[in-house]
């Protein structure tokens, strides 16, 4: 899977960010969103295999592009039967945010990257659009710390593992009112804390590299962003956990499902008997083989964004995956037009 999809996806999420990159700064977040969504799309649609969105824009919204259960690539096509041979045909899931970020895109700050993941059918765990606990951290730790551990105790087994002082350690964690005891809980333990007002993804697989000085993800951010963090972090060797969430009155910021017990509910009627489920990145993303491929809107800890000259630009992306254990930072000059000078820095 990785050598027939390894380039193309790296093209799908280079053209979502290029798209998004155009309106940086300018205060459209919906546009960021919209035109990437059309970008990534039309990309996915040109690659030789039967996709279907296992995780895309909204669950319940009524999104015209890359909603869930919509299926892309040139094998969905009508007329499919008279050019793709069944015996070759790739039939994969994916997870999608072709715009994490869109207020980081629309306000010009850092942290924006267009990401997806994708692995054999069936192997992308179906998150609902719900909220999810996660807790991300380096190999190192992996098994190690726990979710259903506190702050404090997960940060001293953080300083064992990595051999840092706690007073070394940062966690990520969202700017929320949920948050306001984890934030206190994680400054009295001696760690630092880094505030993000988006964007979690990026923060989760900041734990997978060494250098980042990111050292744990810790809160509750979007379920399904949560599955491709996973997939990252899985690839990676990383340590990821995620719990979902289904009681409004955690995340204190709205909760699709008016109701806690109608969120149990929906839950039960997906297949889900035990919503209080703890889940690692292997069961998350479960398939065979898992890639991860994200590029840089705005630039962040893992990869510049998107730069613009006459007649081009230039990206930088991470493609990740499981099945060759290998991650990639891939540089690349986009010509426009035909340019009189190529620009390299």
């Amino acid at each position: 899977m990785e050598n027939t999809l390894g380039l193309e996806i790296i093209e799908v999420v280079e053209q979502a960010a290029i798209a998004s990159a155009k309106w940086m700064g300018k205060g459209e977040k919906n546009t960021a969103d919209q035109v990437a969504v059309e970008a990534m799309r039309e990309r996915m649609n040109k690659i030789y295999m039967r996709g279907r969105i296992v995780i895309g824009e909204g669950e319940r919204d009524d999104a015209p592009m890359l909603y869930i259960g919509e299926e892309v690539g040139i094998c969905t096509q009508p007329d499919a039967k008279s050019f793709c041979n069944p015996d070759e045909l790739i039939e994969i899931d994916i997870a999608v945010d072709p715009c994490e970020g869109t207020n980081l895109v629309a306000y010009g700050q850092p942290g924006s990257m267009a990401v997806l993941a994708i692995s054999q059918k069936g192997g992308l765990f179906a998150a609902p659009d719900f909220y999810m606990k996660k807790l991300a951290a380096p190999p190192a730790a992996k098994g190690k710390v726990d979710i259903n551990k506190s702050a404090t105790e997960n940060l001293k087994i953080l300083s064992e593992c990595l051999d840092r002082a706690i007073d070394e350690l940062v966690v990520v964690v969202m700017k929320r009112d949920r948050h306001n005891d984890l934030i206190k809980e994680i400054r009295d333990a001696g760690a630092r804390v880094q505030l993000i007002s988006d964007g979690d993804v990026g923060a989760a697989i900041s734990c997978g590299f060494a250098g980042t000085n990111i050292h744990a993800l810790m809160g509750i951010g979007a379920a399904p962003e949560g599955v491709i963090s996973a997939a990252a972090m899985r690839a990676l060797g990383g340590h990821f956990q995620g719990q979902l969430i289904y009681d409004p009155a955690v995340v204190k910021t709205g909760l699709i499902g008016e109701s806690r017990e109608a969120n149990i509910d929906r839950l039960t009627s997906m297949g889900i008997t035990d919503p209080d489920k703890v889940y690692d990145a292997q069961e998350l993303a479960s398939g065979e083989t898992v890639l991860f491929a994200a590029c840089g809107i705005t630039s962040g800890n893992l990869m510049q964004g998107v730069r613009f000259f006459k007649g081009g630009a230039r990206t930088q992306s991470l493609v990740i995956s499981s099945q060759s254990k290998t991650a990639r930072f891939v540089d690349t000059i986009h010509l426009f037009e035909q340019p009189k000078v190529v620009q390299l820095y």
